[in-house]
């Protein structure tokens, strides 16, 4: 019969998007910050992003096979692990502990969680987390662009440093000829890559948008000497937050799934990222506001799940 119905289960709509395709995509989203970081501080970024790359792509592989898995190393998620990571390295990092974040990255927080898709936290900022706690000293050993070791921004404006003249102004911070992390500090080259990603759809802007305009509100209102005379700006600019909002604050894994879920998973990482930053001893607070929302995920999932059309029950 030509006029017959094809019976088939779901999902009947369907796109050639794949994961290698998206993983991909994130790679080359990164790369302006990545080329950024090479060109404010020095050839030494290249081996420090390549040994954070091979050693998770090698990790990835090695994890494959002892855990009797099919090889994965193919869809390119080792290779975004990776480079996110390196990208949240001191420039001055030895490579041995570029490569030990790498792994445990990989095997601890991702495949031993089952793989990708599995793992309950961002395993790049994970790994970040702990090589901090584990070598302080190495991973906030920060240089500005002529070479010469120098308290972040952050910092800075916490008095936490003595400062040499002024702050770095707010051009400096855009383009990135300040302290920090290797692919952190240009906000230009970051907003490029989230512009790919957005022009590509593999982000959407619920989480980044209240992320930001969450911490700018609170640093604007308590940030300063009185109420409402904070330097929003400043933190806007300054620290993590662009590279985190955009490329870790939106993994797929371990962020909500829906609509009304993304937006508290922004206001929350915002809002703990403002009081870690200014209440805490610790200038920066992206890493951990992030990691505590990626716990709280599953519970944000599970109560704004929509009702599902013309039924009473709330349903994934």
């Amino acid at each position: 019969m030509e006029n017959s119905l094809l019976v088939t289960s779901s999902p009947h709509i369907r796109c050639k998007d794949t994961t290698s395709r998206i993983m991909l995509d994130v790679v080359i989203a990164l790369l302006p910050a990545a080329v950024s970081g090479v060109w404010f501080f020095g050839a030494r970024t290249i081996p420090v992003i390549l040994v954070a790359v091979l050693a998770a792509v090698a990790s990835e592989a090695i994890a494959c096979k002892t855990l009797g898995k099919d090889l994965t190393i193919g869809d390119f998620s080792a290779v975004v692990t990776g480079m996110l990571l390196a990208l949240n390295l001191p420039p001055t990092i030895p490579l041995w502990i570029a490569a030990v974040g790498s792994v445990l990255a990989i095997v601890l927080v991702k495949q031993l969680f089952g793989g990708l898709g599995q793992n309950f936290m961002n395993p790049a900022l994970t790994a970040r987390v702990i090589l901090l706690v584990s070598w302080p000293v190495q991973m906030t050993n920060w240089i500005i662009p002529d070479a010469v070791s120098s308290a972040t921004p952050l910092a800075m404006i916490r008095g936490k440093e003595a400062v040499a003249g002024s702050l770095p102004s707010y051009l400096d911070l855009f383009l990135g000829k300040v302290g920090g992390s290797i692919g952190e500090t240009s906000v230009l080259a970051i907003l490029l890559g989230a512009a790919y990603l957005v022009y590509r759809r593999v982000i959407t802007l619920e989480i980044p948008l209240t992320f930001i305009g969450t911490l700018a509100l609170f640093t604007w209102i308590f940030g300063g000497n009185a109420l409402f005379t904070g330097d929003y700006l400043y933190h806007m600019l300054s620290g993590g937050l662009m590279l985190s909002a955009f490329f870790m604050a939106t993994d797929y894994t371990t962020s909500p799934i829906t609509f009304k879920g993304r937006v508290i998973m922004g206001i929350g990482c915002g809002l703990l990222t403002g009081i870690i930053r200014l209440y805490t001893n610790y200038p920066e607070g992206v890493s951990f506001a992030i990691l505590l929302m990626n716990i709280l995920t599953p519970l944000i999932d599970r109560y704004t799940v929509p009702v599902s059309f013309g039924g009473e029950k709330k349903v994934a």
